[in-house]
């Protein structure tokens, strides 16, 4: 009788099992419904740059005879793209925050949060132009008599960001390891080196846009300039912060985060979909049919200005390519995250290629070098070429040398095939 009971018992329990499954799905595999009505984010400013298929390398002669950039075939992922070059107004958006946050945290502004822990009030506004307020953050200024200009300045050598990566990819081939061995701390001095245009280019007065160049508001949408490879790191870790904190205080999915494209993205994106192609717009010519340039760079025998720019030019200026990019020839050449191997198109996977080397402190200098793309306003029309590769010491900044970011979501790898 007992054995009976437990039977009705196991029935009854697996009758309202069933009850209380997916109504209406008549015993068939509907799959499990979401708890949440989701639409991939578009980030502001940025363009979509579909999956397919990239013949990457180089389109004409090897003019250097370096054998860098071999023809090959690969598959990349489709992501999103910034328009433009990252302009001096939105970088500057990143070091006044730095600026305001290191103020509120020596300030003491602080908001007590549920599990205890406090976070900095970046609500509360910073009035720098008070007087007492910067008696009370003296140490962030330089005196008067130590500076040019005979009246105290903000010291921007004071901006440092400060923040942590984690390397999953040593994490998945080293799983025995504990994660904190794959995670490293940065301390990034952020502020650009405004004096680029003067110590670059000797026997040139340039103290005038050096002396502006990165805060006068004429400049506010010309590519920021003056900033190494770290930084640009930090920028787009910042980025990704100030967007996740964002969406989750919403409530909202994040399932991204914005970094520095690998060369391959690069090229893929700069190509805008024309297969094999010389530039952006096409080619093989660089004039349109009017003879207007079509981009900022060093044309003819040195004549700077024909193209319609002495230095850089506003990130917008100029046609924008088949995925609506602007600039990706001339202009500023653009830091990827991809470490400089000669070899490299050899060895790189079919699918999503990269080679991203995690520097390490000891490494020697050529161990620090990270693919630049595009070409800028001081180079000639060979650097423009989608499929030239070139290269820069990630600690060094140039004059010349700006960068744009992508947004890597996790999602279906749909092509740009027509049907």
């Amino acid at each position: 009788m007992k054995q009976l009971s437990l039977k009705i018992s196991a029935v009854a329990l697996l009758v309202f099992a069933a009850s209380c499954g997916t109504p209406g799905n008549g015993g068939q595999l509907v799959g499990e419904p979401n708890v949440m009505n989701y639409k991939a984010p578009v980030p502001l400013g940025m363009v979509y740059i579909p999956s397919g298929v990239l013949k990457m390398g180089a389109s004409d002669e090897d003019v250097r005879g370096k054998k860098d950039a071999m023809i090959r075939t690969t598959q990349v992922t489709g992501f999103y793209m910034d328009a433009t070059e990252i302009s001096n107004q939105e970088y500057r958006q990143f070091t006044n925050w730095v600026r305001d946050s290191m103020a509120h945290v020596q300030l003491g502004d602080f908001i007590d949060m549920e599990d205890g822990s406090q976070r900095v009030d970046m609500k509360k506004r910073v009035n720098w132009n008070d007087p007492d307020l910067q008696d009370m953050l003296a140490n962030f200024y330089i005196p008067a008599q130590s500076t040019g200009w005979g009246k105290k300045v903000f010291d921007n050598a004071k901006l440092i960001y400060a923040y942590e990566t984690y390397n999953y990819r040593a994490d998945v081939e080293a799983p025995d390891q504990d994660a904190t061995n794959f995670k490293t701390k940065h301390a990034v001095k952020i502020y650009p080196d405004t004096t680029v245009w003067v110590r670059q280019l000797k026997y040139s007065y340039n103290e005038p846009i050096a002396l502006q160049y990165n805060w006068f508001p004429a400049f506010n949408n010309y590519p920021v300039v003056g900033v190494n490879w770290h930084q640009a790191q930090a920028f787009n870790n910042w980025r990704t912060m100030l967007w996740k904190s964002e969406r989750e205080k919403n409530k909202m999915y994040f399932e991204g985060e914005f970094m520095l494209p690998n060369e391959f993205q690069w090229e893929w994106a700069a190509r805008g979909g024309r297969t094999e192609a010389p530039y952006p717009w096409g080619g093989p010519y660089i004039v349109n049919k009017k003879g207007c340039y079509l981009a900022n760079f060093k044309p003819q025998r040195g004549n700077y200005a024909a193209d319609g720019g002495l230095y850089t030019v506003p990130v917008d200026r100029y046609w924008p390519n088949d995925y609506g990019l602007y600039n990706m020839a001339g202009n500023v050449a653009e830091w990827t995250s991809s470490s400089y191997f000669g070899t490299a198109y050899q060895f790189v996977a079919d699918v999503n290629p990269t080679v991203a080397y995690e520097m390490q402190e000891n490494d020697p200098q050529w161990m620090r070098r990270k693919v630049t793309r595009g070409g800028s306003w001081r180079d000639v029309a060979f650097y423009l070429q989608n499929g030239t590769r070139d290269y820069e010491y990630a600690d060094t900044a140039k004059a010349y040398i700006g960068f744009r970011s992508v947004y890597q979501q996790i999602q279906p790898a749909l092509t740009n095939r027509r049907e």
